[in-house]
């Protein structure tokens, strides 16, 4: 295991705040430029995430939401690739020259099962519809796409050298999209990567998430009589459990944050049967991703052990392994100066009675009002979640915010983010990201130093000998994730 030693370096390392960048901001005119061109598209921008939003796709099926969004890119001249690091509906599209920075935004799209639900205060299934953008990834990509068409527009107008490039990235709810263009090299050349996410509030916090490993472990055992023939079995469920009681011992002795999680997905189908299959299917998870690979490590270990003292045989899949997202407080501050330039959101009287109603059905009420306000910039705060664009942000300097797309007190991944998520509300917010995300590109091909600074950052922060090796390891994409689970 790492030592104490080790973990306490690599979480200062994650840390580590740089000075901030003394870039110039925008002048009134460069700011101009860029709030016509994303107000301009912002109607269209609207109709491709009610779109997408009316007919969700989960991970790796997002076939007909890649396509359109595709087709947005390259109406407004960026050259699209597609089907890129073994993924049918992950892209990479591109507008501008060879030379100069090279700056990169994500754009997320997959949906999640279990989530149909009309753009309505109550709670209201769409009769045949199974799954629902209930973490908000149909305004993410369109709101992604809205931001590169309008910094392809003032790279053009203004003859700056320079790339724009929009990634596609399928995916992220489990199925680790993006950890799989990193390890195909997409992000090789890139100076800087932004993103952002739908929230129920505005802000620009640099904060740390978990990394994650994610696995199914399966145990294969010999089927007999229970009763009357026990000794001519060898029960699968009994390798799993003995594998749990290790785990659960092992706790004891991983670091502190460590987090392990795991559910029984099949232990057998009849008492009076010894089970000749079983299968756990466990998580991972820790701020470092060098100790999510060894805690691992550790826990094939203990299926191996299971296995060996039950006489049954085990494997393991990983499904899916996130590095934790490394924050760039040069960069966060660049985001949050552009963002409070942007502006608040403000709501039509139809919209806060839209939210009033909803917010009866929620646990926590903050006011209506904070949706105008922006929350101070905070930096290196450690939150309890796991994404993708993790493994980005080891590679690339990369920064994010969060936009209020959803009525103040929502859980993310709830029915009442889907609803409004599929209104007016979701629009609003989403215009406020792009238009946050363009004049941000825009200031770092402005400003050298505010990129130097922001990879000096990064370059500290990962230290002098991290090398990238993706958690997921040399498996390929689990294109039929979802259609397994």
């Amino acid at each position: 295991m790492m030592t104490g030693s080790l973990r306490m370096i690599a979480l200062s390392l994650l840390l580590t705040a740089a000075p901030q960048a003394f870039a110039e901001p925008l002048t009134a005119e460069q700011r101009g430029q860029v709030v016509r061109a994303v107000s301009n598209y912002a109607p269209r921008m609207n109709d491709v995430a009610d779109t997408i939003w009316k007919h969700p796709e989960l991970g790796y099926l997002e076939t007909a939401t890649a396509d359109l969004l595709i087709k947005e890119l390259e109406a407004h001249g960026f050259k699209v690739e597609r089907n890129v690091a073994g993924i049918p509906t992950a892209f990479v599209a591109r507008y501008g020259t060879d030379t100069g920075p090279v700056i990169g935004l994500l754009a997320e799209m997959d949906a999640l099962p279990g989530f149909s639900q009309a753009a309505a205060p109550q709670q209201q299934a769409v009769e045949g519809l199974a799954s629902g953008h209930a973490c908000g990834h149909h305004l993410f990509g369109a709101g992604s796409v809205a931001a590169a068409i309008a910094v392809a527009q003032w790279l053009k107008d203004n003859r700056v050298d320079g790339q724009i490039r929009l990634y596609g990235t399928p995916a992220e709810e489990g199925g680790s999209g993006k950890v799989y263009m990193v390890r195909s090299g997409l992000f090789d050349d890139v100076d800087v990567a932004l993103h952002w996410h739908p929230s129920d509030s505005n802000s620009t916090e640099q904060g740390r998430s978990l990394a994650n490993v994610s696995a199914k472990i399966r145990f294969k055992g010999e089927s007999a009589h229970a009763a009357m023939q026990p000794e001519r079995g060898r029960s699968a469920l009994d390798g799993l459990e003995a594998m749990h009681h290790m785990i659960n011992l092992m706790r004891e002795h991983v670091p502190q944050e460590t987090r392990i999680h795991y559910v029984t997905t099949n232990g057998g189908a009849a008492p009076n049967v010894v089970p000749d299959f079983a299968e756990s299917y466990l998580y991972v998870r820790h701020p470092d991703p060098r100790v999510v690979g060894e805690v691992f490590e550790w826990i094939t270990k203990t299926a191996e052990g299971a296995a060996l003292g039950t006489g049954t045989k085990a494997s393991i899949e990983r499904l899916g392994g996130v590095y934790s997202v490394l924050p760039n407080d040069v960069l966060g501050r660049a985001m949050d100066r552009n963002l409070r330039a942007a502006g608040a959101i403000k709501w039509t009287p139809e919209e806060t009675a839209f939210a009033t109603e909803l917010q009866k059905t929620l646990r926590t009420k903050p006011p209506l009002s904070s949706v105008s306000e922006i929350e101070d910039y905070s930096f290196g705060k450690q939150g309890f979640y796991s994404t993708d664009v993790g493994d980005v942000s080891w590679v690339v300097p990369t920064v994010g915010l969060g936009t209020a797309t959803w009525v103040p007190g929502t859980a993310t991944h709830s029915w009442q983010a889907v609803a409004a998520g599929g209104m007016s509300i979701g629009h609003k917010g989403t215009r406020l990201a792009a238009e946050t995300l363009a004049t941000t590109v825009v200031e770092l091909f402005q400003s050298p130093k505010l990129v130097a600074d922001a990879k000096a950052e990064f370059d500290r922060a990962r230290g002098g000998s991290f090398s990238y090796s993706a958690l997921i390891g040399d498996r390929n994409p689990p294109l039929d994730y979802r259609l397994k689970n």
